[in-house]
């Protein structure tokens, strides 16, 4: 009888966000794979869960998904996890996920927190469309390539960024994106949680006068200015009209408006005057 693999996310840094089913899963599970053992065991020995660990990372996923889902096609259970959030998502996974799904073993995914949701949600930023784009790249060329890339999406994105990169991260978006909305998040659900939001300028200014930044940074960018100014006054004024004679507010119009167009609230005040 085959078992299954249960992904289980982990908490992003307050233990109180790990839910009781994740406990659970943990309790059920005949290995526990661990993005860093050392770090793993810690959660692990926390919540009195006593189980094999085995380490499962970006450099040995390929040598040992298949051996990993032999044993579940075996019947047993294996549970994976990474150093913080949600496996697979810019962590390690996704070759057993794929080879799980090829074999038709079963996949079970035990919820919790995801930094980019959470940075997006508190951001004030248009959440909706918005994508996801992991780790901004490490060497400045290829970076301001990403950035470029991003820009064209005419949308919201969140990006990952190391506390080290973080300044010269914004300098070279500024550059490539011009002065959007952005919102930089750092140290999310911890004890020193903070939130730098504002003009892609006053905030890359704001962290380039610390002398340190530390922590795990989330960045939410909104829509580029050069795409922004492409929507056409016309359509933004139709849109807003429509709404108004439905019986929305003005304001609510207005958010709604920025939102479908990917605007700020500002550009469309400014295009209805």
């Amino acid at each position: 009888m085959s078992g299954k693999l249960l992904l289980v996310a982990t908490p992003i840094g307050n233990l109180g966000d790990f839910p009781p089913r994740a406990i659970e899963a943990l309790r059920s599970a005949d290995l526990v794979l661990c993005e860093d053992t050392r770090h793993s065991r810690k959660l692990l020995t926390h919540f009195g869960i006593d189980k094999p660990t085995d380490s499962y990372h970006d450099h040995n996923e390929e040598e040992k998904a298949p051996g990993i889902i032999q044993r579940i096609e075996r019947g047993e259970t294996i549970a994976l996890v990474s150093d913080a959030g949600m496996p697979v998502v810019s962590d390690p996974g996704f070759r057993l996920v794929r080879l799980a799904r090829e074999r038709g073993v079963a996949v079970e995914v035990i919820p919790g927190p995801f930094a980019a949701a959470l940075a997006l949600a508190s951001s004030g930023i248009p959440p909706l469309p918005f994508t996801f784009l992991g780790f901004a790249p490490h060497r400045q060329a290829e970076r301001r390539d990403f950035y470029l890339r991003a820009r064209e999406l005419g949308h919201t994105f969140v990006v990952y960024e190391s506390p080290e990169r973080i300044v010269a991260s914004l300098e070279d978006a500024l550059d490539v994106l011009g002065d959007v909305d952005v919102s930089v998040a750092r140290e999310l659900t911890k004890m020193h949680e903070e939130h730098v939001n504002g003009y892609l300028r006053e905030v890359t200014a704001t962290l380039r006068e610390r002398d340190n930044i530390r922590g795990e940074i989330t960045i939410v960018f909104g829509a580029s200015i050069e795409r922004s100014e492409e929507v056409s006054p016309k359509a933004v004024r139709a849109e807003f009209e429509r709404l108004r004679a439905e019986g929305m507010r003005r304001n609510d119009a207005i958010k709604l408006v920025a939102e479908k167009f990917g605007l700020r609230k500002n550009d469309v005040y400014r295009m209805l005057l």
